[in-house]
């Protein structure tokens, strides 16, 4: 029996799984530091920058992010298993 076919199934499958669980955990993460952010800003221990000042930031730092983007490059997004991976791990993980 040849093993050779299932490392190009299994391996993107595996690779969408964890990316899927992190993307899960991240959001869940920042969905918790923006309302203890906004919770700190409505008690008055912290000031909140003004919508001017934050699309000011946003507009010197999402070019930055676009160009960086080798990670998209690395990932096999193409592949049918990866994004089966990716919606198991979005989902369950």
């Amino acid at each position: 029996m040849e093993w050779a076919w299932i490392v190009p199934i299994i391996v993107p499958f595996i690779i969408g799984l964890l990316i899927g669980v992190i993307i899960k955990h991240t959001i869940k993460l920042a969905l918790v530091i923006i309302a203890l952010i906004l919770i700190l800003g409505a008690v008055g221990y912290i000031t909140l920058p003004s919508l001017q000042e934050i699309m000011q930031k946003a507009v010197e730092t999402l070019p930055m992010i676009w160009e960086a983007g080798g990670l998209l490059n690395l990932l096999p997004y193409s592949s049918v298993m990866f994004l089966i991976g990716l919606a198991l791990g979005l989902w369950k993980g």
